[in-house]
This record gives C-alpha cells, structure tokens and sequence, in this order.
C-alpha cells in the first residue's frame, strides 16, 4: 500500500542494497610554490598521474617521468623540469618540489580500481588526474572513478580537441571523458554539470573570470589571468542538474554555460576540475622524437598556476604556508551540534515538509519511535528536511553523519525515477554544494550509516537540506533517522 498524505501513512515495503553515500571533501589549500615550505605536511597530498589510457601514444607525452610508478626512480629530489622525463615534468616537479606531496604514475597496462589491496588503488589517493586519455574506460573503471570522487576523492579531466585520437581506437579525450559522465553504474544523470563540447577551437587565449576569492584562480601558486587553447575545445555547463559546477575561464567572446575552458564542480563528497585542452599542461620536455609544445611557460597564459592551483584544491590540500582552508582560527570544544537528532522531539529544530518527522508504522525507525520519512507516495511530490548550524570556526574536523534506508516499487534498473538529494546552502539559501544524488537504483534493506566532511565550513554557518522528489508513478521512500554533527 502506498504512503498517503494523511496522518496514517503505511506503505508496501521493497528491500534491496543502498548505494554508498560520498564524503564532503574539506577547505582549500596554500602552499607557496616559489619558496620551500617552512615543514612538510605529516600526510603529503598524494596524487595518482594515469598513464593507463595511451597518454603517450602518438607524439603525445602526457607522463610526470618514465620511472613509473614512483618518479623518484629517476631522480630522488628533482630541481628542474628535465630531471623527470615527460610533457608533464614541469607539473610533477613543482609539486615535489613543496615537500608536500607524493606522486605517483599508474603505468601503462594497469587497471583503474578503487577499494582493492593494491598500492596503486584510488582510495590511496586524495587526486586521480586523467591527462588525455585516449582509450574508453571500462565499465568496472568508470564505477572505481565515479566512487572515488563521490567518497572525496579529486578527478582532474583534462581533455583535447575532437578528433584527436591519437592510438586510432575510435575514441578521443572528448568521447572519452563524455563516456566516464554519461554511461556509470554510479550517476549518469549528468553528474558533474556540464559536458565536453566536440570542437576543434585552433587558437585563442581565454581569461580568467573576475574573482578575487576562487582557490583555484587566487591559490598560493600564484594569480590564474587566463590560458591558453592551441586545438583545444570548451565545455557546456548545466548548473540545473548541479548547481556546484562553475566557469572558471572562458573561451574568447563566451561567458555563462557555454564555452568554458576551465571548470570546477563537486559530486558527493568529492571535487572535480576539467580543462580543454592538454597543451597548457604541456612544457615543452619529454621522451626522444616527440612533437612537443611548451605550454606550461606560455606568455599567453599563467597555466603553471592553474594546474597546480587545481591540483591543490582537488586534493583539499591545507599548505603549511596558510591560505586557504576551513575557517581559520579560534577555540574548538568537542561536541555533537544538531538539536534533536534523532527527531524523537518530533518536528524541533528541524525545517521541512508538514508531516516528514513521523512515526508512522509504514517505516519503522532505526531506534526510537520517530524518523523522517521522504517521499513515497507514487506520485509526482517534493519532500525536504533541514537543519541550520554553525561548524564553530576553531574545529579542525566536523562530521556529518545520519542513517538512511531507501525502499521503491520502481522496476527499473537503468532509469532513476526518484531521488533524494543531499545539499548544503548558504544564509540566503543558495546551493554551495550537492553532495550527492541516491535515487530508486539505490534502494536496499535496513539503515546504513553515511558520513559526510563538513570540515571546509569551519566558520560558516550552513543549512544541511535533503530533498527527495518522487516521479507521478511507483513509490520510492527515503528514511532517514539517527543524525549527528560532531566537531573537535
């Protein structure tokens, strides 16, 4: 029976497995790359380079160095971009050089994971940068990919120009890259924002938006003014299917959601860059009898800046030279924040729909009589459920975490029909993230708990809003119960 609008609701339940929710990734980072840092961080950011999708086929170089997968092999403290041998050696060597980071390649012939035993796994790393990949990932990998960032990880996309398909597999970075967003077994429902323009944009040098508060264009590697796009193409962003994705730099004569060069977005818990074209990241140095360019120092373009200002932001990196990152100072008393937290004061402290704090027998609760129950009434119908808060600016660690149980009478397995959506807003409302989208693919039996990263809003006060929207037909419930925010 379906959930009715009454103050007795009772409903049929379905049982499957729920979909792991995704970890907020934390502020951003400041790390000097002019002079050494005064320490090395603890955990270096550790950055994985792939080289498992031809990204040396053809005259194409895109390798931090040959010794793979540990650039060390080559040279133990490299100085200049020609100790490593690769287009991407400037990259990899003003990195190393901070003190602050451990990179990695993940050699040609491997495979792409996340949550298996090996070294080069991605849950071993905090960024996964795909240089022009020219072969399609596997189904196995776009999951592994899609998980990593939805869970917190950084995805650097760096693509090219249509038609550049360098081994001859009928698969360029554009059919690439568009494939990993739109074919996934995790969210293909436009996950980032936007998707990849198939275009062959010759020349132009882009600028930068005016912003003086973006990490990635004012990050302690430098001020990002603007790129450079020599055959290259842009980006179509889509801010309705999620709000966080944003233009960063632009294509000469665009502005709004066509013709970005550079974009940012998040997906859960993670963080997410794209750039439309491999030459800004190109310096010029590499492997014998390859056609090179050297980008990376191009007048026309600070393009040194934008790579390794995204490259700290992907990793949430906080370096030891201050900047960027959760809030800044003050005192932190450790302490669980949301009032009434598991709803048993009913509708207190809590915003949202009449009738979503319950305890209607139709879902039990985790423990306790009350829960919020979100949708399931098997027709077309919006529920929220929120809660403001302040993460006190002194903390260092602020967790999220709450129990969800999502149930449907949807059939399909390929079409998310309903969904819920996990968001945090600003005082006035406005989306600063969607952390992550569960729909009826994701149902399952009992209570999971998740856990969400609200550490990069230290200092801010925030909404925390679930949103669950249901189609005109077939029920789906999101259950919610159990919820806490801990700071220390």
């Amino acid at each position: 029976m379906l959930r009715t609008r009454s103050s007795a609701r009772s409903r049929q339940r379905l049982t499957t497995a729920l979909a792991v929710f995704g970890i907020l990734g934390g502020g951003t980072a400041a790390l000097a790359v002019t002079a050494p840092p005064a320490a090395a961080a603890t955990t270096p950011h550790r950055v994985l380079f792939d080289n498992s999708k031809a990204e040396t086929a053809g005259n194409a170089d895109w390798i931090i160095g040959t010794s793979q997968p540990d650039p060390l092999g080559q040279k133990a403290a490299p100085t200049a971009e020609k100790d490593w041998t690769g287009a991407l050696s400037a990259w990899g060597v003003a990195l190393q050089k901070t003190g602050d980071y451990s990179l990695k390649t993940l050699p040609s012939g491997n495979t792409i994971t996340y949550g298996t035993s090996s070294a080069l796994d991605l849950q071993n790393f905090d960024t996964f940068v795909l240089p022009e990949p020219n072969v399609l990932l596997s189904a196995s990998e776009k999951t592994a990919v899609m998980k990593f960032v939805q869970n917190g990880g950084g995805l650097f996309m760096i693509s090219d120009h249509t038609g550049s398909d360098r081994n001859n597999d009928g698969a360029d970075a554009v059919k690439v890259l568009n494939d990993l967003m739109t074919d996934n077994s995790v969210d293909s429902t436009d996950p980032f924002g936007f998707s990849i323009d198939s275009l062959n944009i010759a020349t132009d040098n882009p600028k930068a938006v005016a912003n003086t508060t973006d990490p990635v264009l004012n990050g302690p590697f430098g001020k990002v003014t603007g790129s450079i796009i020599r055959n290259g193409t842009t980006a179509t962003l889509k801010p309705a299917d999620n709000p966080a994705v944003k233009g960063l730099v632009y294509r000469t004569g665009s502005s709004g959601n066509t013709g970005a060069f550079f974009a940012t977005s998040t997906f859960g818990s993670g963080r997410v860059a794209f750039w439309g074209d491999s030459s800004p990241i190109d310096d010029g140095t590499g492997q014998s009898g390859n056609n090179l360019f050297d980008g990376w120092d191009d007048p026309a373009g600070t393009d040194a800046a934008l790579a390794l200002n995204g490259t700290q932001w992907l990793s949430g990196a906080t370096g030891s030279t201050g900047g960027g990152g959760g809030g800044g100072g003050g005192t932190c008393t450790a302490a669980q924040l949301l009032a009434n937290p598991g709803f048993e004061s009913g509708a207190t402290a809590w915003s949202g729909t009449s009738g979503v704090i319950t305890t209607d027998s139709g879902e039990p609760a985790r423990t306790g009589s009350y829960k919020a129950w979100l949708s399931g009434y098997g027709s077309a119908h919006t529920d929220t459920l929120s809660q403001t808060v302040t993460v006190p600016a002194g903390c260092t660690s602020a967790k999220l975490s709450f129990y969800l149980h999502v149930d449907t009478a949807e059939t399909t397995t390929t079409t998310a029909y309903d969904t819920l959506k996990a968001q945090v807003l600003d005082g006035s409302g406005a989306v600063l993230s969607t952390l992550a989208t569960y729909s009826n693919l994701d149902a399952a039996g009992g209570y999971t708990q998740r856990t969400l990263d609200l550490g990069g809003y230290a200092g801010q006060t925030v909404t925390v809003r679930f949103t669950g929207t249901e189609g005109s037909q077939l029920q789906t419930s999101f259950v919610i119960d159990d919820t806490a925010l801990d700071v220390s």
